[in-house]
């Protein structure tokens, strides 16, 4: 007789109005939906343990909407506890735009760099949307679409909780090459995110990958599959820069799974620690289809390459989530494992206090001359392609006022122990080089890494990547660098194997 419970549940978070799309630096209003948007929840009791992990087809679930859904979840009656529930995103670049903040130090921090430069703008001068985003009433607003994925997160929550039933799950193992690493080195120390590879000054892509995918297998007491966890390292960014709404590949993949599983099955989707990885194959440049309005991605006629279609079309987006879903379903008819059901379960949750990365009052004033200079030199108005060409500086501004009060970052991390598995959760794009040192040296028999979970604080670097620069390493990218990377390895990995010690 099986001690544990398993409850799932999905939701739609696909709102009935056109949405502006995150992601990029330029505005994008929906024009379709490729496919809908949703939710999936697998709540899990053992004992008197509990959690609730969350799949949210959205670029991040920010520290407020985390707040909101608690709040929403605080006065439920059914014996959950709203501090258990992880929310974690794929990060597709085609979701919705919503108020998004960062938590420092008890303060809530808008990541809005575009409010930074119209504090700084001349007389005169305005900041124009090339997009009707704010005023158009066929388009949902940032704070109605805050409101509607608290309430549909809350939903999906306690629906998953009330849910849950005798069950059993299997883990398992499978291997599909999706992730790569997008940051190019060159001869003089630099590096660049989308960086060329197509000139003699390319000596190296910057990271390694990693292909293997940590898979749960889960099943009612009558032991018919229920569902499928999916732990990745690749964001789900092959459609970034499209104007429809999409969960990229990981739509694909329940599509696939659907059809071969059945309607009825789940799949929780989560993204392992790949803030340097993403679907394209920067030495086999194969050009998209038509054109992404992306200065970084742009090739002067790069030579023909027989390789895979571009990932940054459906073609390429539909190839990799025939290849994560054929692995799934092959892994599963070659044969699993006897189902784990009277399992250890522990899920401890830990504020781990983390430096912030500072900039110096050289860089501060650095920063404020360039941006003046700028826009000095600028003739009329600004739009999206100005905050792209400034971000670096009005990231320095931003965090100049936040160092101002704030020297730690307090970040929610969750570690569970479910039978023979781990799992550990961070808020972070999180560099793949950090996420592997976890692995490596975890005791547990399968580490599951879930990056973006419960915050959105951007990117986390390793120590070359920083010397590198470019965008994803530049400190305006993330709140911490590569010291706090390092505490991050160092306290998750004592929070894991304290759980297992003692049997190894």
């Amino acid at each position: 007789m099986s001690n544990m419970k398993i409850g799932w549940s999905e939701i739609s978070i696909t709102p009935d109005k056109k949405v502006a799309l995150a992601g990029q630096f330029a505005e994008r209003i929906s024009q379709y939906i490729e496919k809908p948007l949703t939710a999936t929840a697998m709540a899990v009791e053992a004992g008197n343990e509990q959690m609730v992990l969350v799949s949210v087809d959205l670029v991040g679930v920010a520290a407020n909407l985390v707040d909101l859904v608690r709040e929403k979840l605080a006065d439920n009656k059914v014996g959950l506890d709203p501090m258990k529930v992880v929310m974690a995103a794929i990060h597709t670049h085609t979701a919705p735009v919503y108020p998004r903040e960062q938590r420092s130090g008890g303060h809530f921090m808008s990541n809005s760099s575009r409010m930074v430069l119209e504090t700084m703008l001349r007389p005169g001068q305005k900041y124009v949307e090339s997009a009707d985003v704010t005023r158009n009433p066929d388009i949902i607003t940032e704070e109605e679409t805050l409101v509607f994925f608290t309430e549909q997160l809350s939903k999906v929550v306690l629906d998953a909780w009330k849910n849950r039933k005798a069950g059993s799950f299997t883990n398992a193992f499978g291997r599909a090459v999706v992730g790569m690493c997008r940051r190019a080195c060159y001869s003089d120390g630099s590096a660049q995110m989308w960086g060329d590879t197509n000139t003699a000054m390319f000596t190296q892509l910057e990271g390694g990958n990693d292909s293997g995918i940590e898979l749960m297998y889960v099943f009612d007491e009558a032991k018919k599959l229920t569902g499928i966890v999916a732990n990745l390292a690749c964001p789900a960014q092959c459609v970034q820069h499209r104007h429809f709404v999409s969960p990229d590949f990981w739509g694909e993949v329940k599509m696939l799974l659907r059809q071969h599983f059945g309607e009825d099955l789940f799949l929780l989707a989560l993204c392992s620690a790949a803030g340097d990885q993403c679907p394209v194959d920067l030495v086999r440049w194969v050009n998209p289809e038509s054109p992404i309005n992306d200065p970084n991605c742009e090739r002067s006629n790069p030579p023909k390459r027989k390789a895979d279609p571009s990932m940054f079309d459906l073609a390429g987006m539909r190839k990799t989530g025939k290849r994560i879903a054929r692995e799934i379903i092959e892994v599963y008819e070659d044969g699993l494992d006897a189902a784990q059901e009277d399992v250890v379960f522990t899920h401890h949750v830990h504020w781990i206090k983390l430096p912030i990365r500072r900039a110096n009052m050289t860089e501060v004033a650095n920063a404020k001359k360039a941006i003046r200079e700028y826009l000095n030199d600028h003739p009329g108005d600004v739009d999206y392609n100005d905050a792209a060409r400034l971000q670096v500086h009005l990231g320095l501004l931003k965090r100049a006022q936040q160092q101002e009060f704030v020297d730690v970052l307090p970040t929610e991390v969750h570690v569970m122990r479910l039978g023979s598995i781990a799992m550990a959760t961070n808020p972070f794009e999180l560099f793949l080089d950090f996420g592997n040192q976890i692995k490596a040296r975890s005791l547990a028999e399968q580490t599951f890494l879930i990056q973006l979970a419960n915050g959105t604080e951007g990117y986390l670097p390793t120590e070359k990547a920083e010397k590198g620069g470019h965008y994803s390493a530049f400190l305006s990218s993330g709140q911490v660098g590569h010291i706090g990377g390092e505490q991050l390895v160092r306290e998750t990995l004592q929070d894991i194997n304290n759980l297992f010690r003692e049997e190894n």
